[in-house]
């Protein structure tokens, strides 16, 4: 089954990776230009240069430049601008560096990557720059530097061709390649009319390959004229390829509320499965769901498949486990039974649910076969009595037996059509 769908969601993995990408050119330029340092003093634009050439990129500093080398070395730069020759746009941008390495990183000349610490004011990365500088260079090993202090990044931003993310902000005390890591990270994520600000904390085992990785925090996914402001919890072995990121398992716990102007829905989430994130879409499948709901929001469990991008696309069977009281009264004999629903849910569109889903549910001999949109029949179970009696969903309903008004009816069929949905073909 293809669950693809075009970009955006949470994505604060594949974020964190473009972060990792800023601070990976920026230790390169800085021990490069401190390694510059240990010989006689020489024009900063000359140190540029000589760094730019060794990287492929031209790299320029118009802003103050401060450089301290008693105790432990400092280098300063402001307004910094890295950009490949050639490039129409700078894949790197920066108000201000701050790098201090201790002398032996210096002497060692790229043999040994001790940072004290690095701080980055207001970086702008650019996506597609960037993968356009990367595509150019040779492959070489993957080294892990140690950070002593530490890593700060404030009023970070990330574009891209359709989105971008702003307020980034990272704190990581400190980095080794052979301890824990844990760091903070925390932005928002913007492809209109679409926003989801995050607040995580992240740990992983030790950064390599492999490790595993939990992250805890707050998200809240927002539209127009709804937001789900969740909670959740996401925990497995990492592993990175060229341009994905795989989970496998992944556990996944949310505890959100689906609120807009007639709406407050609670629920809980758990899901597991195998989680991949590529084309900017984070997919699960197949994938283990167990939703505990309140109000008009069922308890169910299902299997099948999601993917989360631009769009969200679920496929999805599974069992109801009883009628939610904020639902409409089902007639005798339906009311009476307590037996579970099975059901099939199938959906592909916009990510608040707004445009059609195919619902198919059964309860012993009855069966209902319809299509609907969520919020247009959330607005009909919040509406006045006075409203319609029947609910705003096209479809079939068939039941052996049913009671309306004392009167028994057998072999019933009852067509639902709303004006604004299409018929279903006759069976």
């Amino acid at each position: 089954m293809n669950t693809s769908a075009t970009e955006p969601s949470i994505p604060a993995l594949r974020r964190l990776l473009r972060i990792t990408a800023i601070a990976s050119v920026v230790l390169m330029l800085l021990v490069a230009l401190l390694a510059w340092l240990m010989q006689p003093p020489r024009a900063t634009g000359f140190l540029l240069d000589k760094v730019g050439d060794a990287l492929g990129l031209r790299i320029t500093a118009s802003g103050a430049v401060d450089y301290r080398l008693r105790g432990t070395p400092q280098l300063l730069l402001h307004d910094v601008v890295v950009q490949r020759p050639g490039d129409p746009a700078p894949l790197l941008r920066a108000e201000r560096v701050f790098v201090s390495l201790p002398w032996r990183t210096i002497r060692a000349r790229g043999d040994d990557l001790t940072v004290q610490r690095v701080e980055l004011d207001a970086p702008v990365l650019d996506v597609p720059a960037l993968q356009r500088w990367l595509a150019t260079r040779p492959p070489s090993e993957t080294r892990i530097p140690t950070l002593r202090d530490g890593l700060r990044i404030v009023r970070g931003r990330i574009v891209n061709d359709d989105w971008s993310i702003d307020g980034i902000d990272i704190a990581l005390p400190s980095l080794s390649p052979t301890t824990p890591v844990n760091t903070k990270l925390r932005g928002r994520y913007l492809d209109p009319p679409t926003r989801i600000p995050f607040d995580l904390d992240i740990a992983l085992s030790k950064p390599e390959n492999g490790a595993g990785i939990a992250a805890i925090g707050g998200i809240t996914i927002e539209g127009e004229g709804w937001k789900l402001p969740a909670r959740v919890r996401l925990s497995g072995p990492l592993r990175l390829g060229d341009d994905e990121v795989r989970m496998s398992p992944a556990k996944i716990g949310m505890s959100a509320r689906y609120v807009s102007a007639g709406s407050d829905l609670p629920f809980t989430l758990g899901a597991f499965g195998p989680l991949l994130f590529d084309e900017a879409v984070w997919s699960l499948d197949p994938a283990a769901l167990v939703l505990d709901g309140e109000g008009a929001i069922p308890d169910a469990q299902a299997r099948g498949a999601l993917a989360l991008g631009r769009r969200l696309v679920l496929r999805l069977d599974g069992s109801i486990d009883a009628w939610p009281q904020q639902w409409p009264s089902l007639p005798p004999p339906l009311s009476a039974s307590t037996s579970a629903m099975p059901f099939a849910l199938d959906y592909a569109g916009r990510v608040d649910f707004s445009d059609m889903a195919s619902l198919q549910v059964r309860r012993d001999d009855t069966a209902l076969d319809a299509r609907f949109r969520l919020p247009v029949v959330l607005d009909w179970m919040n509406a006045d009595a006075g409203g319609s009696p029947l609910p705003p969903l096209q479809g079939r309903l068939r039941t052996p037996r049913v009671e309306v008004a004392g009167a028994r009816l057998e072999g019933v069929e009852i067509e639902l059509d709303d004006p604004a949905i299409a018929p279903l073909p006759s069976p």
